[in-house]
């Protein structure tokens, strides 16, 4: 199993749900970020007093997935998200030792 993070626009999430759960894939956790990649953030005018946004925010989309699974959701997120502008995120990908369903103590893949 393999942890996939996508840290995406805001405005964004929307189509990555959809994107998701339309190719099956149901299960997401969603968490509000702040951060900033390469760009290290934005310059803005207000008033004309130039001020920086160093932290943007971000959306953290978070799922659970099999092995097999992880190059379609990475494809969907992907497609998604893209608008081809800097600040677009990143996916992360990491290994899942183990999962357990509280409710029904359920382990491994039977609890996704």
């Amino acid at each position: 199993m393999k942890r996939i993070e996508a840290i995406v626009r805001p405005e964004k999430l929307e189509d990555v749900k959809h994107a998701l759960t339309s190719s099956g894939h149901a299960g997401l956790t969603v968490t509000e970020v702040k951060g900033h990649g390469i760009q290290k953030g934005i310059t803005q005018q207000w008033r004309g007093q130039e001020y920086s946004i160093d932290l943007l925010p971000k959306v953290s989309v978070v799922a659970v997935v099999n092995d097999h699974e992880v190059a379609d959701v990475i494809e969907a997120i992907t497609a998604a998200a893209r608008t081809d502008r800097i600040g677009d995120g990143k996916i992360f990908v990491s290994p899942v030792e183990q999962v357990i369903r509280i409710r029904t103590g359920e382990s491994g893949t039977e609890a996704l």
